[in-house]
């Protein structure tokens, strides 16, 4: 299928749609020489890539102008669909890989897109920057690390009131279960599960945790913790 039949199918809008045929392009060539997703059959991106970053807005919390930090964004999902799809978001991407910040910067570059920056940094280290500490309305993942070390990764960023949604595979019930303990300590709670199915019989989950009070200043812990010694 084309992308613009997904689009037409889930009953989004396909304004945009030739920016995102634009942005596969670019990062398929720029993946011949610098390894950014393995990814790239057309149908299996469309999925995986455009479809599933863009299940985000299921949540019905992505509404004009949120400001959102997409955390290990890597090639740039779901941050980068979704800044193509609603140019009044502010979208942070973060990443601890130089060469792939150096990816989304041509990208944002390319596509004269504003309201948008790629920071090199580790997330536990710049959450605990004013600048960026407990500042965003949402944060957003599908890194591949466990809810737990997630969790602690993400909520600092977030503001009270705000959201972290976490991208999960069937996985997503016992890393609930886990990552309790962690999602309390970092001042929230689960709100609610989301099941996007997806085509070729994909299922994915999305995690809506909520912040409600603010994030002691003890976390994130520095160091590597929170992935080798998870809350």
């Amino acid at each position: 299928m084309k992308l613009v039949d997904y689009f037409n199918e889930y009953n989004l809008k396909t304004e945009n749609i030739k920016e995102f045929e634009e942005f596969k392009k670019f990062l398929l060539d720029y993946n011949e020489h610098t390894n950014l997703t393995r990814i790239t059959e057309e149908d299996e991106f469309n999925v995986k890539h455009f479809l599933d970053s863009l299940s985000i807005f299921r949540t019905n919390l992505i509404d004009e102008n949120k400001k959102i930090i997409d955390i290990g964004a890597g090639a740039g999902f779901p941050g980068i669909p979704l800044k193509l799809y609603d140019k009044t978001l502010d979208i942070t991407l973060l990443d601890s890989l130089k060469k792939r910040i150096d990816f989304l910067n041509q990208v944002i570059e390319k596509f004269n897109l504003k309201q948008i920056e790629a920071i090199h940094a580790r997330a536990e280290e710049i959450a605990r920057n004013p600048i960026y500490r407990e500042q965003y309305d949402i944060a957003i993942s599908r890194a591949v690390a466990n809810l737990r070390t997630l969790s602690e990764y993400a909520l600092g960023f977030v503001k009270v009131g705000g959201y972290f949604i976490s991208q999960k595979g069937p996985e997503y019930i016992e890393e609930i279960k886990d990552a309790q303990n962690a999602i309390k300590i970092m001042g929230a709670e689960v709100q609610e599960t989301i099941k996007v199915p997806l085509p070729n019989d994909i299922e994915h989950y999305l995690i809506v945790i909520k912040k409600v009070k603010n994030t002691n200043k003890k976390y994130p812990r520095g160091g590597g913790k929170p992935r080798k010694k998870p809350l």
